[in-house]
């Protein structure tokens, strides 16, 4: 059963790192996206207007996917608090997160991505 403990302690600490991670993001979207706000209500060409639209469905499209991804870890961490202790580890649930794992991977690759070439415009325009 110590067993058991330990590692469902291990899948809930990965579960937590990746909850904060997604609420740091959330935040530096919403500055994100204020910062347009800011750039939009300047008197700039349409050659800055163009990528700011295109910036703000980007941020939309992100702070949906981090909702998803939280609702994800949240039900994750549900299903751990949930497990039956004297059950034998098996591994089940280790690879029922391996999906989300993914997941996690791939949206911090492209959350990256995304922030690289907001500040590249952000460094253009202000």
């Amino acid at each position: 059963m110590e067993t058991k403990v330990l590692y469902l302690s291990d899948l809930k600490f990965n579960l937590e790192i990746w909850r904060r991670e997604l609420k740091f993001h959330a935040k530096e979207m919403d500055l994100f996206e204020k910062k347009l706000e800011e750039i939009a209500s300047r008197e700039f060409s349409k050659k800055a207007l163009v990528p700011l639209e295109s910036f703000q469905n980007k941020i939309m499209i992100e702070q949906d996917v981090i909702s998803k991804l939280q609702h994800r870890c949240k039900a994750k961490i549900k299903s751990i608090k949930a497990a039956d202790l004297n059950e034998e580890v098996d591994g089940r649930l280790q690879n029922d997160q391996h999906n989300l794992r993914n997941d996690m991977r791939t949206y911090t690759k492209l959350h990256r991505q995304l922030k690289e070439e907001m500040m590249d415009y952000f460094l253009e325009w202000l």
